[in-house]
């Protein structure tokens, strides 16, 4: 395959993004706009954005978290400190290690952008819980096979309907590009 048919691939993958609420499916334009003003809004009432993902998703959700504090001026945390990720996991174990940092650091009106490219990840999972415990908001990005559960859970859900790791987690980077970029300029 040529770099050309990739990024092809890649930019046709990225076009069938859906994005879903409780309530049923919304337009991508429409789930966009959902989690712009999901996130300004929390934004004015001084709230804080919480992201989690493991693995490429960890990187994800880091350079986003850059995003969000540099270009949107938004507070943003990841949770995948090493120093308090590794004693969380060694004293409780990983599938709970972003729950119990979220139960300790999430306030009432934050916001959760969790990050899965096959929507599957115990620690991920465990961490929408938390946050449903904080009466936080849930915006989940998830790929792979379409029963997966993250894509169940969150107020917004974006699924990329792929199996290809390349192709999902370039696909969930331009969507939290485009969210910051658009909260940046709300």
């Amino acid at each position: 395959m040529t770099v050309t048919e990739y990024l092809g691939s890649v930019a046709a993958c990225s076009l069938t993004v859906e994005a879903s609420t409780g309530l049923g499916p919304l337009t991508l334009d429409g789930g966009m706009m959902a989690a712009v003003a999901m996130l300004d809004s929390m934004r004015k009432q001084q709230g804080e954005v919480h992201l989690v993902g493991n693995g490429g998703s960890a990187a994800i959700v880091a350079h986003a978290q850059n995003d969000f504090v540099k270009a949107a001026h938004t507070r943003a945390r990841v949770h995948q400190d090493i120093p308090l990720q590794s004693a969380l996991s060694n004293d409780c174990g990983y599938e709970v290690a972003w729950a119990k940092s979220l139960n300790m650091l999430m306030r009432t009106g934050d916001v959760l952008i969790a990050v899965s490219s096959a929507g599957e990840s115990a620690s991920i999972i465990n961490a929408v819980a938390a946050a449903r415990k904080k009466h936080a908001m849930v915006i989940t990005l998830s790929g792979f096979e379409p029963t997966n559960r993250l894509r169940q859970l969150g107020d917004l859900n974006f699924y990329v309907p792929s199996d290809e790791y390349g192709h999902v987690e370039l696909t969930h980077a331009a969507l939290l590009h485009h969210i910051t970029d658009e909260v940046a300029r709300a």
